[in-house]
């Protein structure tokens, strides 16, 4: 896997982002007016696929960059999958067994192995779950992840925190959502978020697919299911597309892997019976994000 996922032009872009992250971290929380002093401790909440994912030996390490999940109220009716059947949940989705815990958290703990391999970014080896309702903590957390937007459901105050995050140099990634229904449950909250902004479609010059990798070639990223089924598709006629939203200067500031399951080739990247191929892809595209993120 080593020589499949070498970057290209290493060491320049990942040096120069790291320096970027740090300065232009800096000048991202002095913008914040209420920004409390410190940042929430890390927490883990259980999830709806399992409880049982040790922490690694140095989660407790001081790192400059984490990677944090967006934690969110779902839909009534959302279902997840938990111990082999289907389940309605998300009641109590501030203390987890919701499905802003699909994946969670072995995706974003294989994830960051990665990153920490493929790079120089100094990563924390853990995630950390961020609420919007928790006043500014979201600010320390220039890198946003979301799973399953298909069910979320934003309030207004939520939206309206989420827009001034992104307003202010924030990064969200929304990831593993299919379908026309899935896609008309996550625009009906991004249009609060942002009623005056224009989801596209991400063409293929753009930056964010060559900071590190020449993404040209981009392929659909299957969900687990594919193991046994063999098809990449969730949904029947669901093609894969990375779109995202600009601010006024050009820059990506969310941008969406619609129709694909990017935590998926994170989460089963260790396993043999999920092609390396898709691991391979889904990896790079995160690279590629968050170097973006922190570069522009």
């Amino acid at each position: 896997m080593r020589n499949q996922m070498e970057p290209r032009n290493q060491m320049k872009p990942i040096c120069a982002a790291l320096s970027i992250f740090v300065c232009g971290g800096a000048l991202f929380f002095a913008l914040q007016p209420r920004l409390s002093a410190f940042q929430r401790p890390f927490r883990e909440y259980p999830g709806i696929e399992y409880n049982d994912f040790p922490l690694p030996a140095d989660a407790a390490d001081k790192a400059e960059f984490m990677f944090a999940r967006l934690m969110y109220p779902q839909m009534a009716g959302a279902r997840g999958f938990n111990a082999g059947f289907y389940r309605g949940g998300g009641g109590d989705w501030k203390h987890g067994n919701s499905m802003w815990t699909q994946d969670y958290p072995r995706a974003d703990r294989h994830f960051l192995l990665a990153l920490r391999r493929l790079t120089r970014i100094s990563a924390r080896s853990v995630e950390q779950p961020v609420d919007l309702d928790d006043g500014d903590d979201v600010y320390n957390w220039p890198w946003l992840y979301a799973v399953q937007p298909g069910t979320w459901l934003l309030t207004d105050a939520q939206a309206a925190k989420l827009r001034d995050y992104l307003l202010r140099g924030g990064f969200f990634m929304a990831d593993d959502f299919w379908g026309e229904s899935g896609w008309a449950v996550f625009v009906n909250s991004m249009q609060k978020v942002f009623p005056d902004r224009r989801i596209v479609d991400l063409p293929n010059p753009e930056g964010i697919f060559h900071t590190v990798y020449d993404l040209n070639d981009r392929y659909q990223v299957p969900g687990a299911r594919y193991r046994q089924t063999g098809v990449t598709e969730k949904c029947e006629g669901c093609p894969p597309a990375w779109r995202g939203i600009y601010d006024d200067k050009g820059r990506v500031m969310a941008a969406f892997t619609f129709d694909s399951d990017l935590g998926d080739s994170w989460e089963w990247a260790d396993d043999p019976s999920y092609d390396e191929k898709f691991s391979a892809l889904g990896i790079r595209i995160g690279v590629n994000y968050i170097v973006y993120a922190m570069s522009h």
